[in-house]
């Protein structure tokens, strides 16, 4: 049996078989509806259901639909199967250009902290894309494999800056990246991403960050620079211990070109001599604010503080159409171990 699905911003209509998912659908029928990952593990595709019904295939919810969004209507569209006609509301995403595969030139490689590469590549000087930040890019290996980054600077001319974690035993950041050096040539594919600064909601602004989860974030802060219209902004950036910090002197740098910005790292397993928050960015925020009804969240990072922060936010009152996510879905075995050793 086949259902009508609606996008309400759009006014495009597509059909849905029983059996296959919202997102498969429209994209076999030209209907670009916003995606990345594909398995219900990223957010990207999240819609709200205004009318009809749906399930998702193994009656379970994915990994970034949480609880109270499922009880308000909304769904991933990678995930959700139709049992009713539809009609969906998904926000059109950003000014940017279609994703284009180009030649980018290393020109800059070193150390953040021992485990995090500072790669800065340079675009062709005729490569005429738009993006905006917040969006990431990809690393096109040979094979058809590639890997995902986010851009740490706002568009400016052709040189895009990127924050790679090293991964032990991975093939991209223990093996590729450790032998380049600047001159070298790699293909990557831009831009990608839906996380990006909502400048319509103009109310104050959490950012969380775990890890290199920073990255986009800091693209977005960069952008915003003596921006008189900027609304208060409250930062806060998880890492286990102080030496896993970097870039602090540029981010003290902000306090004094942002209208109103506070930054607070948040250390799950500080040194002694820590005089600092302590424990999870996501808790440090619940802590310091009773009430959320009034900012806009936008989070980046591990997919658990993700979701633990959306519960938590949501606890605190925040609206779930004000909270922005980029959870960073890992390509390997290896990355994903990292990422819950340094966060758990």
């Amino acid at each position: 049996m086949n259902y009508r699905v609606q996008w309400l911003q759009t006014q495009q209509s597509f059909e849905v078989a029983a059996d296959e998912s919202v997102l498969d659908a429209a994209t076999r029928q030209g209907v670009a509806l916003p995606h990345d990952c594909t398995f219900g593990g990223c957010g990207t595709c999240r819609m709200k259901v205004e009318e009809g019904a749906f399930a998702y295939a193994d009656g379970e919810l994915p990994l970034a639909m949480g609880e109270e969004e499922h009880a308000q209507g909304y769904a991933l569209a990678c995930q959700a199967r139709a049992q009713s006609d539809l009609v969906i509301s998904i926000a059109t995403g950003p000014d940017s250009s279609s994703a284009t595969r180009v030649q980018a030139t290393v020109a800059e490689l070193h150390m953040h902290t021992p485990d995090i590469y500072h790669l800065a590549l340079d675009l062709p000087e005729d490569h005429g894309l738009r993006y905006v930040p917040g969006q990431y890019l990809n690393i096109c290996l040979p094979g058809g494999e590639h890997r995902s980054f986010s851009m740490a600077t706002p568009p400016q001319g052709r040189r895009i800056s990127l924050q790679i974690r090293k991964i032990a035993g991975g093939r991209f950041t223990d093996g590729l990246l450790a032998t380049m050096a600047v001159g070298d040539v790699l293909d990557v594919e831009l831009p990608h991403g839906s996380f990006y600064y909502r400048a319509q909601d103009y109310q104050p602004m959490v950012f969380a960050a775990t890890g290199t989860g920073f990255a986009p974030i800091k693209a977005i802060l960069e952008s915003l620079l003596g921006d008189a219209d900027c609304p208060p902004i409250h930062f806060y950036w998880g890492m286990r211990s102080e030496a896993d910090l970097y870039l602090l002197d540029e981010i003290a740098a902000w306090a004094g070109q942002l209208y109103e910005f506070t930054f607070v790292p948040v250390l799950s397993r500080p040194s002694e001599g820590w005089t600092g928050r302590r424990g999870y960015v996501q808790d440090a925020i619940a802590e310091d604010f009773e009430d959320l009804s009034e900012h806009s969240i936008y989070l980046c990072g591990s997919p658990h503080m993700i979701a633990d922060a959306k519960a938590l936010m949501a606890l605190s009152g925040a609206a779930l159409d004000k909270i922005y996510s980029d959870s960073f879905i890992f390509q390997n075995e290896a990355a994903a171990v990292a990422e819950l050793s340094e966060h758990s």
